[in-house]
């Protein structure tokens, strides 16, 4: 259903059963697919490939252009996975041609008010930004990856997968997956131990990450040492985050 109120481009593709409230703007080049409902006072814009049951509150602003001073109109993108709420003042932008000119979203996020989602990140499945989060441009947010309110993240930083970010924190390093942590700056905590009991991981693999974060962060050893150790760990989890160390070009917070 399209409110009278609302404008929707000629050119804008909307599956079935999507909703559209007053006052709101779907642009050119935007496609919303199946069952999306977009309230009042939204304004979505393109290019931007949006999936199936995404649910827009008032005043988000989706797909517009970065505030990077670099950006010259250039056709860059938003993509958008399926079943994400996006609260009331979000803003989400384009990527840019520094980089591969995509923002990617994945399924299942919840972006709660206020959230700024900038230019280029990529935020994988089944996170959670809480309010007033600030991701700078470039930043990477791994699978069911939690930052906590009022929380901002330098630019080009990677958050790996399963990671727990306390409130109010500035975040200037990628944290490895599975950590909990907070400060300004963002020190490591411990690991998300309850976390990942609810999504279903055993003991033994817990206890192994428990290990690999000490092996990291409580043995004192140089990084080198310590992602040697975590490397020759027959656990996969553990393995992960050694990769994740080798794959991190601002270091990782220690």
């Amino acid at each position: 259903m399209i409110d009278p109120l609302a404008f929707v481009h000629p050119q804008a593709k909307l599956g079935k059963n999507v909703t559209v409230g007053p006052w709101s703007y779907i642009g050119a080049d935007v496609t919303l697919a199946d069952d999306c409902i977009v309230e009042s006072h939204v304004v979505i814009k393109g290019p931007s490939t949006i999936g199936q049951g995404n649910h827009f509150f008032q005043f988000s602003s989706v797909g517009e252009q970065c505030q990077d001073k670099k950006y010259a109109g250039e056709q860059t993108q938003l993509i958008m996975g399926d079943n994400n709420i996006v609260r009331e003042g979000v803003t989400i932008h384009r990527g840019t041609i520094q980089d591969q000119g995509i923002t990617r979203i994945g399924n299942d996020n919840l972006l709660m008010a206020n959230a700024h989602v900038a230019h280029d990140c990529v935020i994988g499945d089944h996170c959670i930004l809480a309010n007033s989060v600030n991701l700078a441009g470039h930043v990477e947010l791994g699978d069911y990856g939690i930052i906590g309110g009022m929380t901002g993240v330098h630019q080009f930083v990677k958050i790996g997968p399963h990671a727990f970010i306390g409130a109010t924190s500035w975040v200037n390093q990628d944290v490895p997956p599975f950590v909990i942590c907070s400060g300004q700056p963002c020190v490591p905590r411990g690991i998300n131990s309850e976390g990942l009991k609810r999504r279903g991981f055993d003991k033994q693999t817990i206890l192994a990450i428990r290990r690999g974060f000490k092996i990291l962060y409580k043995q004192q050893l140089p990084l080198e040492e310590a992602t040697k150790q975590l490397h020759s760990s027959a656990e996969s989890a553990v393995q992960g985050i050694a990769e994740f160390i080798d794959n991190s070009n601002r270091g990782i917070i220690r």
